[in-house]
């Protein structure tokens, strides 16, 4: 129970309504007249304004495991083999991937394209374009290093 702003009525049920350019809290009598009759929504509407939205699923992913593929160093030729090998020339196969032929020449002269492309020449000429990632380089902690004296090694010393 609350005021009406319009009438001015006491212990009233109000509810909010437009009025000019701001909200009001107006009596049932007087929302009628501002025009603001009994709101009747879409079954579609109100059901849907009663479902809370999906809850989103986190990404567990960590960013440093994010690339565990990358593409291979010669993407360029293996799709170019790929293609001649099912016979197709690169107007077909733009084609067939839903893509500009430029695409297509771009990619088979070694310039990377994106992650969706890969993955549609992938699928179309069933090729695989990315590799599991392995690091070139190996690194050596400690050991016969000959640098000077470390933090590390000031702090193993008090221990």
């Amino acid at each position: 129970m609350g005021e009406c702003e319009v009438c001015g009525a006491m212990n009233v049920g109000t509810r909010t309504v437009p009025m000019g350019r701001t909200q009001v809290s107006a009596c049932h009598r007087c929302a009628e007249r501002l025009g603001a009759g009994e709101r009747n929504l879409a079954p579609g509407l109100a059901q849907a304004s009663r479902k809370s939205a999906a809850p989103r699923k986190q990404n567990t992913r960590g960013l440093m495991r994010r690339s565990e593929r990358v593409l291979a160093d010669d993407f360029g030729q293996r799709i170019r083999k790929a293609r001649a090998n099912k016979g197709w020339s690169q107007e077909e196969l733009a084609r067939k991937m839903s893509e500009k032929v430029n695409v297509v020449k771009s990619s088979e002269s070694g310039r990377r394209p994106t992650d969706a492309v890969i993955s549609k020449f992938e699928r179309v000429l069933s090729v695989t374009l990315m590799e599991e990632y392995a690091p070139e380089e190996h690194r050596q902690l400690g050991g016969s290093g000959g640098g000077g004296y470390t933090l590390g090694d000031y702090l193993n010393g008090a221990r």
